[in-house]
């Protein structure tokens, strides 16, 4: 099985991707940043969603990372699966903040269960097996979604059909150029079908 042990955000503004992400999500080591004038347009072809445990914990973190900058793609709600909304960091990067839960047992917290990398493909099959012969096991697939079976503490790993990822996220889908993100995990020295790199 494969894990991903963090993310590297390549960023145009490195004083101020750090300004930002340590004050508002605070994930330390899981989160790399590095300096990068890489040409990009629009939408990178990724979302990094944080799990919470409840809605306060969700509106307290977006309402934070409104505060630093962040611009509002998908505004704090209810859903048929839990609660939450998306923002496009200063940088470029789409978050998502949700939970499944709907109700709050306790004061907002900052704490976060667990991070997920959903990479936007644009053929799902094809991406599928790459990430099955690097190691990785399926847990769910289903249509244009696959989400891998990773280990305890690793960042969690799904694809999803390109435009729908997007449009999950309330963005675009149009982009090109580079993604501006790098793997930091097993599958070292691996570049998938849509032109996400990994590295050690």
């Amino acid at each position: 099985m494969n894990s991903i042990d963090s993310l590297t955000l390549e960023v145009a503004d490195l004083a101020g991707a750090q300004s930002f992400y340590s004050r508002v999500f605070g994930l330390g080591d899981r989160l790399r940043l590095r300096e990068s004038d890489a040409a990009t347009t629009g939408f990178r072809g990724f979302t990094v969603s944080l799990i919470v445990a409840q809605p306060a914990d969700a509106r307290l973190l977006l309402d934070e990372a409104i505060t630093a900058g962040a611009m509002v793609l998908k505004p704090a709600a209810k859903s048929l699966w839990g609660f939450g909304g998306s923002v496009q960091a200063p940088d470029g990067t789409v978050w998502n903040i949700a939970t499944s839960s709907k109700k709050d047992t306790k004061p907002a917290g900052r704490a976060i269960e667990n991070i997920v990398l959903l990479l936007g493909t644009e053929n799902v099959a094809e991406s599928k097996h790459f990430y099955t012969d690097q190691g990785f096991s399926v847990k769910k697939s289903f249509g244009s979604y696959v989400d891998f079976d990773t280990p305890e503490g690793s960042i969690g790993l799904g694809l999803y059909k390109r435009a729908a990822l997007a449009k999950s996220a309330g963005i675009a889908s149009d982009g090109g150029g580079s993604h501006r993100l790098v793997i930091n995990g097993t599958s070292a020295g691996a570049t998938d079908p849509d032109g996400f790199v990994w590295a050690a």
